[in-house]
């Protein structure tokens, strides 16, 4: 029964690392980046835009970027996680500040927890996370049987 509602999935040793910040973290995200660029330099990085941009531009990493956060690109990370595309996520988040696209930020940390992908919201998480052994390893996680999942929810409904 359990392999019918759970299935296996491995995070490679290799991460797909996305990086994000609000605007008043952007500065210390970069910051981040060139204190642990010995270990981001052998994963791949994508980003929001102009966090992407920052952080390229500043650390000489090569950072995918996607759309600016408030044009989507929070929504574009999180289809990425979906598809299995991104392993982990690091966003410097301002708790303090409003945010026009606070409905997106929440859909992106949600499809995170969904899917079970380390998400860092602050420095501390992220430094645990970056100096975790896992991150040079792979890792197995299992998440629901989605698919499974709406073959019996389908076949209740009929």
């Amino acid at each position: 029964m359990f392999e019918n509602q759970k299935i296996e999935c491995t995070l490679p040793a290799q991460k797909s690392i996305a990086l994000i910040a609000h605007d008043n973290k952007k500065a210390e995200l970069i910051e981040w980046c060139l204190e642990n660029k010995s270990v981001l330099e052998h994963h791949f990085l994508c980003g929001t835009g102009t966090t992407a941009r920052m952080v390229a531009d500043t650390t000489g990493l090569p950072v995918r970027g996607y759309n600016s956060g408030p044009l989507g690109g929070d929504q574009q990370i999180g289809a990425r996680i979906v598809d299995g595309r991104i392993d982990v996520v690091i966003f410097f988040s301002d708790p303090l500040t409003a945010q026009p696209h606070d409905p997106d930020v929440k859909a992106l940390l949600r499809i995170a927890q969904v899917y079970d992908i380390p998400i860092a919201n602050n420095r501390a998480t992220a430094d645990f996370i970056i100096k975790s052994p896992l991150m040079e390893k792979p890792y197995t996680r299992y998440l629901l049987n989605f698919r499974k999942n709406i073959e019996d929810r389908a076949e209740s409904l009929r």
